[in-house]
């Protein structure tokens, strides 16, 4: 136990909700990258067994140890051809985009869901102190981490959304341009996540976001809710 408490970024009695989490996290983003690429006319995902919500079919094991040692992962990435889009560029920017925004849904679904549990107290089951706990240290995980898949997915760093969006957003010129500097990202990315300094400018920032967000999704469910 004092090994894992030195190797992964969470408690180690949180790692079951921690990887229950990451299961629907990265499976519905990964879901919704496959689902619309194969509506919009591209098949590739679903020839390869992508449009499904099995998480088999999406997680990346390095990715999810990474995740629990650094707080940061991914999944597999889904494929995409563009070229078998009737719109290429406005269909790319919409494929790209529902990645995170689905995390951004799940969160959104999952205060909602917390808070109906919270008034209607799960039939008593928040009356058992390790129940109404497991209870709260799960949703915590969903909605916070959702938020965070969200805006961490919208960083303009290959292979990330964010980074797809500005490409396809971006004229052909730029676009040439910014290819050249893809095959420098992972530099880039580990500068950003490892040297605190640059961290504290650039992702520190958009990832102070987070907790607003939770709570502003809280209150807003609570009071539509009426709870309180």
């Amino acid at each position: 136990m004092d090994f894992l408490d030195k190797l992964i970024v969470f408690p180690v009695e949180h790692l079951p909700f921690v990887l229950l989490v990451l299961l629907i996290s990265f499976t519905v983003h990964e879901f919704a990258h496959a689902y619309f690429a194969n509506v919009f006319g591209d098949p590739t995902a679903k020839l390869l067994g992508r449009v499904t919500l099995n998480p088999s079919r999406h997680l990346d094991v390095f990715g999810t140890l990474l995740f629990l040692i650094a707080g940061f992962g991914w999944a597999r990435p889904v494929p995409v051809n563009r070229e078998n889009f009737s719109n290429p560029r406005a269909m790319g920017i919409v494929v790209s985009a529902v990645g995170p925004l689905s995390n951004l849904l799940v969160a959104f679904i999952g205060a909602l869901v917390y808070i109906v549990l919270l008034k209607y107290h799960v039939q008593g089951a928040f009356a058992n102190e390790r129940v109404g706990e497991a209870i709260n240290i799960f949703f915590e995980y969903l909605i916070n981490y959702n938020i965070l898949l969200f805006l961490f997915n919208l960083i303009p760093l290959p292979p990330l959304d964010g980074y797809r969006i500005i490409e396809d957003l971006a004229p052909r010129g730029l676009r040439i341009k910014l290819q050249q500097f893809e095959k420098w990202s992972i530099f880039i990315f580990m500068l950003i996540v490892f040297l605190p300094p640059v961290r504290a400018v650039t992702i520190k920032p958009l990832f102070d976001l987070i907790s607003p967000m939770y709570l502003s999704f809280i209150k807003f469910w609570a009071k539509v809710i009426g709870l309180g």
